[in-house]
């Protein structure tokens, strides 16, 4: 590799560094009139809802109460929104059919959606905030005002961060940004962990077991992200003149899981709502806080729908975001074809009944990944941290910047071969 491309990569490598710890120091600037004393007793009995799962993606900012709170949670739910109206709605059809253009005016709307989302979410952080005994100093309109205009601006400064990282970093910004804030929350949850075993509270051999499971998950889910069904795709041989072209032979890919962490994320989000609105105090129903203990870690109930949203939303994202006739449609106008499949509608049924294969297996791994943890977590005083969302994140997210980088090295590498031999020409 040539000292210009070598200085190209290093450089992304650094930016993306640099960035990551601008949103790092983000985390650590609190929001005006919060009582850290109080804050800190608040947090420590919210560990386990929404609040904590949200800490684990703010990367800590949500137990300081930073101005980065939100993280950058209201992107992405703002994101997957314009996807799913993508996959339903013929507005959305038209602008993603519309090329370029059509791209940008999705990205306005995305970010429209995300000021929306951080302005809701922030008034209601700001009164739950004052809903909370003694957390608030002066609690009143200025500090509302003031909390959502400063959880807002956080957020969006954040979405300019990761929007830098994708144009001049390495890898997707967004994810990187969520991936950092949960690996800088591994250290307090180890030292949580072993700080039990000192104490007595968790055994030796259950902490052992701990990260024996932890491990093999890791290689698990390594293992199901690779994992792909390569459709063979044959190209018919033409003769143009006294030249012959095609003849070639291809394969189409369908990975396992094509719905990634999405699923996942939007369960725990749905099911986690009643329990975090008990915790912040916002109803004082006797009904809700009943109604309520039903979704708690651990409960048959909450077990039962959360492997149901999984499943859901994984059928549902993966429905949206891959259409087997157009596909089939390309491969026809193309000349491909599947061997021993009539190309066109006979085709289109043969790649959705492979990729329903795919899904019901893509589906299951994720419950299994996803569940496994929250038994441990209601059976055992361990982290929040070490929840199946949170390493399937990291995870994914560390495959995905691996492979993009490795994806640059050959590139470059490619480009030099051809002006080599176009010099030596």
């Amino acid at each position: 590799m040539s000292s210009s491309s070598q200085n190209d990569l290093r450089n992304r490598i650094f930016f993306t560094i640099f960035i990551l710890a601008i949103y790092r120091l983000g985390t650590f600037v609190p929001l005006p009139g919060i009582d850290p004393s109080q804050l800190q007793v608040l947090m420590e009995g919210n560990q386990k809802g929404l609040l904590g799962m949200f800490n684990v993606f703010a990367g800590g900012a949500i137990s300081r109460m930073a101005i980065f709170a939100l993280g950058i949670m209201p992107y992405i739910s703002s994101s997957i929104i314009v996807q799913l109206l993508t996959g339903v709605s013929d507005y959305f059809k038209n602008l993603k059919s519309q090329g370029e253009k059509g791209r940008q005016k999705i990205t306005q709307i995305t970010r429209y959606g995300t000021v929306l989302l951080a302005t809701v979410q922030g008034y209601g952080l700001s009164v739950g905030l004052e809903s909370s005994a003694n957390l608030v100093i002066n609690p009143g309109v200025f500090f509302k005002i003031s909390t959502v205009t400063t959880i807002v601006a956080g957020t969006m400064f954040l979405m300019w961060l990761g929007e830098q990282i994708t144009q001049r970093g390495i890898g997707n910004g967004i994810s990187l940004i969520i991936f950092s804030g949960i690996v800088a929350e591994i250290p307090r949850a180890l030292a949580t962990t072993f700080e039990l075993g000192r104490t007595g509270a968790l055994s030796t051999i259950v902490i052992i077991s701990i990260f024996i499971i932890l491990i093999v998950t890791i290689m698990f889910i390594v293992f199901m992200e690779r994992a792909l069904r390569k459709i063979p795709i044959n190209y018919p041989k033409r003769q143009v003149g006294n030249k012959i072209y095609g003849g070639d032979s291809s394969h189409l890919p369908l990975k396992i899981n094509s719905a990634g962490v999405i699923p996942a994320i939007f369960a725990s989000a749905l099911l986690l709502l009643p329990i975090t609105f008990s915790n912040f105090n916002i109803s004082e129903n006797e009904t809700f806080l009943n109604f309520a203990s039903f979704f708690s870690q651990g409960q048959p109930l909450y077990m039962l729908l959360y492997a149901s949203g999984i499943i859901f939303f994984t059928f549902f994202y993966t429905s949206i975001t891959f259409n087997p006739n157009e596909t089939a449609e390309n491969l026809r106008k193309y000349g491909g074809f599947i061997p021993g499949i009539r190309p066109g509608e006979s085709t289109a049924l043969y790649i959705e009944n492979i990729l329903t294969k795919l899904t019901t297996i893509g589906a299951l791994y994720l419950t299994l990944v996803c569940l496994m943890p929250e038994f441990l977590i209601a059976n055992y005083p361990i982290p929040f941290y070490l929840g199946g969302t949170s390493i399937l994140i990291v995870v994914v997210v560390a495959i995905d910047t691996v492979t993009q980088i490795q994806t640059r090295l050959m590139s470059t590498q490619y480009e030099q071969l051809i002006k080599k031999t176009q010099f030596g020409k």
